[in-house]
Formats: C-alpha cells, sequence, structure tokens
C-alpha cells in the first residue's frame, strides 16, 4: 500500500487506549477467519468528538467507532443509529463503508459500538500531501466531485431505505431553526447585540421546504476521502448527523465551511488554519450552488437564509464549547476565546442574512 494512504492515524492517544485481549476475543468470537497474528491497534488523528480506531489482524483491517470518553449528551453519539445509517446507505452510495457489525455489549470497550470496513485513499483539509502537484485544474474537479456526490446522496429515494423510520422529514427546518436557538439560549455566557436581529430574521423567514432528501448535515472535505489522483471520491464518513430532512440545509452545511480566498480573514482562520477552498481554482460558493442548481434541478432561491442558518450553528457550537471552559467542564486553552468566534459567526450571519455579503 502506497505510503501517503496511512498519514490518518497515529498511536492511541493517552487515556483512550482499548483492552486488546477483550476486543481481540470479540472479534475472533463474531467475525470469522481471522488471521493467526494478534490485534493491532492505531487511532484516526482527525479531531472528530468520537473516537476511531484502525483495528488489524494480519492483513484484515477494519475500523471501530465509538463514543467520546465522559458524559454524553442524550441522542448525541448514538453508535446503533450511525450503523443503521451506514447499513441502509452503503449498498446505495457506495462511498459509504461497508458496516461490519455494532455492538451495545458494554464490557468490551466501556460503551456501544460498531465495526466497518477500513477505505484508504487521501483525505484533505487544510492542505495537500506534499506528493501532490496543485494545479487549478486539480481545485476545479475536486469542488464538481464535491457538488456530484452531494447531488447523487440527495437523489436517492429515502422511501427505499429504512431511514424515514428514524428521521421526521416533516416541519424539519421549523424544529432545526428553534432547537439551535434553544442551544444558544441554554449556552448563553455574554451578551451579543447582533444575536437578537440574527434570531428575528431566521424565525420569520423560514422557508417552505422542497421535498425530503437523505441528507449527510456534516458533508466538507475532510470527512471525504479520495483515490491518489484525486479523480473520485472514495469515502464519506461522520454519518452520525444524517437524517431525512431539507436537502438545501445539508446544502447551505457545505457552504457554511466552504470558505473563499476573499472572505474576511476571521471568518477563514475563525476555527483553526483556512480550508483547502480558499486556493485558487476552488469555485465560489455562488458556483458551487449553481451547479448543484444545474445538476439537481432544485431551487436555490432561498440559498442566503440556509447559508445564515449554517453560520448561527456553527456560531451556537463555539458557544457551546465556550460555556463548557468558563464552567471548568474542559481546562483546554484552546477554547478560551471561543466567545469571540461565536460572535464573529453571529455578526457575519447578519451580514448574510442582510445581503451585505
Amino acid at each position: 500500500m502506497p505510503h501517503q494512504m496511512n498519514k490518518d492515524t497515529i498511536p492511541v492517544r493517552k487515556g483512550e487506549e482499548l483492552n486488546l485481549p477483550v476486543l481481540e476475543q470479540f472479534l475472533r468470537s463474531h467475525i470469522g477467519n481471522l488471521p493467526n497474528s494478534p490485534l493491532e491497534l492505531l487511532q484516526f488523528s482527525a479531531g472528530h468528538s468520537n473516537l476511531t480506531y484502525q483495528i488489524k489482524v494480519g492483513e484484515w483491517e477494519a475500523v471501530l467507532r465509538r463514543p467520546p470518553l465522559g458524559p454524553v449528551a442524550p441522542k448525541a453519539h448514538d453508535m446503533e443509529r450511525e450503523f443503521k445509517i451506514i447499513s441502509e446507505l452503503h449498498p446505495v452510495f457506495s462511498v459509504t463503508p461497508k458496516p461490519i457489525l455494532f455492538s451495545d455489549q458494554l464490557d468490551i470497550v466501556d460503551s456501544p459500538f460498531f465495526i466497518m470496513e477500513r477505505k484508504n485513499g487521501i483525505v484533505i483539509d487544510t492542505s495537500f500531501p506534499d506528493e501532490i502537484t496543485v494545479t487549478k485544474e486539480l481545485c476545479q474537479q475536486l469542488s464538481e466531485i464535491m457538488v456530484n456526490k452531494l447531488v447523487e446522496l440527495h437523489g436517492i429515494n429515502y422511501k427505499e431505505t429504512r431511514l424515514g423510520a428514524i428521521s421526521k422529514p416533516e416541519g424539519f427546518m421549523e424544529r432545526q431553526i428553534h432547537g439551535w436557538i434553544g442551544r444558544y439560549e441554554r449556552a448563553k455566557t455574554d451578551e451579543v447585540d447582533a444575536v437578537d436581529t440574527l434570531k428575528k430574521y431566521l424565525t420569520e423567514h423560514i422557508p417552505v421546504e422542497p421535498s425530503a432528501a437523505i441528507i449527510h448535515y456534516d458533508y466538507k472535505f475532510n470527512n471525504a476521502m479520495f483515490n491518489e489522483k484525486l479523480s473520485e471520491m472514495v469515502g464519506l464518513f461522520d454519518w452520525e448527523m444524517t437524517t431525512v430532512g431539507d436537502p438545501l440545509a445539508d446544502l447551505g452545511v457545505v457552504m457554511g465551511y466552504w470558505h473563499e480566498a476573499n472572505d474576511p480573514e476571521e471568518l477563514k482562520i475563525g476555527l483553526g488554519k483556512a480550508p483547502v477552498t480558499v486556493n485558487e481554482g476552488f469555485f465560489t460558493r455562488t458556483q458551487f450552488i449553481e451547479l448543484y442548481a444545474k445538476k439537481s434541478g432544485r431551487d436555490v432561491t432561498n440559498m442566503n437564509y440556509y447559508l445564515t442558518f449554517a453560520y448561527f450553528k456553527l456560531a451556537v457550537i463555539c458557544q457551546q464549547i465556550y460555556y463548557r471552559y468558563k464552567k471548568g467542564q474542559t481546562n483546554d486553552l484552546r477554547f478560551a476565546n471561543f466567545n469571540d468566534k461565536a460572535k464573529m459567526l453571529i455578526e457575519h450571519a447578519v451580514k448574510v442574512a442582510s445581503g451585505e455579503l
């Protein structure tokens, strides 16, 4: 396997180890014909909230996913739900990892967990791997792949899967808007003048929803995997937010992460390094939305609303992290100024809503 394919794993972080003898015994009793080699464990380095491990026995390898350590909010990090989602989607959307097994036996890794196939490829986030020659054509090609896969996902008939049973498509946006405003109120620490304007705009302009579709709801470059030539998407991960709802809300989330070279500096680097989309050749948000509309046939007249909501959601997430820091629930100094990030995103969202940007 080419060396660049495994740059995504690291030795297991301290405090996040698993009990290897117990896990190995479980695997051998539930998965047939494993090689007669010891179980090896590495961890995926990407900082998602769930803990994700590469498990390897000889030539056989797979991925184990479990919730984060410590108390977990109700309904969050639901391993059984995510396993059901990938089980329904893998047969109809090939970039979804193939499910292997789910277990709610708490004595294996101290929480429910599931195992899925290990896909190999290149994940792009804030930079390209050294061995890739970056051209405008490549950036354009990646932009098109991202549009095409989103259109393909939204084009799947959810009624032919069982995803409707774990979702509530009707009234999706109404619930989303009020739900996220509620989350903000519960995590509020500082007074932000612009937030009342934003809440008023979001509650008074809820769009008439288009027909529902399967939405990933966290669709961005660092959740996607490409082949060596970056000519094809070979994997899409982090399906925990997936539901059946408004596809334009999904597109809004994509665009919330899709920064452009001429965006305000604080937006581009607000949550860390700027994403690759600031490089020359990547679509602008307008180009992405227009191509999505052309390929999906959906009316995108209201996209400003959905983009405003996407920035508000990011602001709420920053505010929730800051609230935990302020209350002493986390001592991670990286979070000490997340109230400023939340305020910046709220003010940016108001400008988007008013058409200033």
